[in-house]
């Protein structure tokens, strides 16, 4: 009786010490993750910096935003899927306002581009799976990349991760941004802007899409 109690308890402190255990694993491993980031941030501003870039009054110096770039493209999900999906843009205009907006539309399209990648691969992957025909997926994929735009506007606000800027000849400046979305929440709202297209153009292959992978 006494060497099962003591079997138990064995049994029970081993469960007890393993969340904690691996809460300190992740914990380092944050740690090593900033540590290596910060190396090859400060490495990478003073490249930047010779070549002549700056940044806004106010804002984070360069090697902080590339520690935070680094970092957030670095993320994993639960199923160890990248958990940001990472875009950059850069625009060239007269004030450093008109070069922002113009560098933040083309990392917007850039995300989107990233998207309609990826949902398009997923349906290469129902094609081989025989859950759509190669008719019906050449029709979505169409469907896809008439949607860029459209997933763009809708992304909403997007997580800047930099925003740098240089002046370009005697009148004009650069701005090169890099921009971050929760890729889960990205894939989502690209699924939406599709399904809706298929539903306006009267096409059946929106209930379809619905059955599987819970498009």
């Amino acid at each position: 009786m006494k060497r099962i109690i003591l079997l138990m308890l064995g049994l029970f402190l081993t469960v007890s010490i393993m969340p904690v255990q691996a809460q300190k694993e992740v914990k380092k491993s944050k740690k090593e993750l900033q540590k290596r980031s910060l190396k090859t941030a400060r490495k990478e501003a003073r490249r930047l910096k010779r070549k002549g870039y700056f940044v806004a009054p106010g804002a984070l110096p360069i090697d902080k935003q590339l520690e935070k770039a680094y970092i957030k493209q670095a993320m994993e999900d639960e199923n160890g899927y990248p958990k940001y999906i990472v875009a950059s843009g850069n625009g060239v205009a007269g004030t450093q306002t008109a070069a922002k907006i113009q560098a933040m539309e083309t990392a917007k399209l850039s995300l989107a581009g990233n998207l309609t990648t990826n949902v398009a691969s997923l349906i290469q992957s129902d094609v081989a799976n025989k859950q759509l025909t190669r008719e019906e997926a050449a029709t979505v994929t169409k469907i896809i990349s008439a949607s860029k735009n459209i997933i763009a506007q809708e992304l909403g606000r997007v997580i800047p991760l930099t925003e740098l800027y240089k002046n370009v000849g005697k009148e004009n400046i650069q701005c090169d941004v890099q921009l971050a979305y929760d890729n889960k929440t990205a894939m989502e709202i690209a699924k939406k802007v599709i399904r809706e297209q298929l539903e306006e153009q009267g096409l059946e292959l929106q209930k379809k899409l619905d059955e599987m992978r819970g498009y």
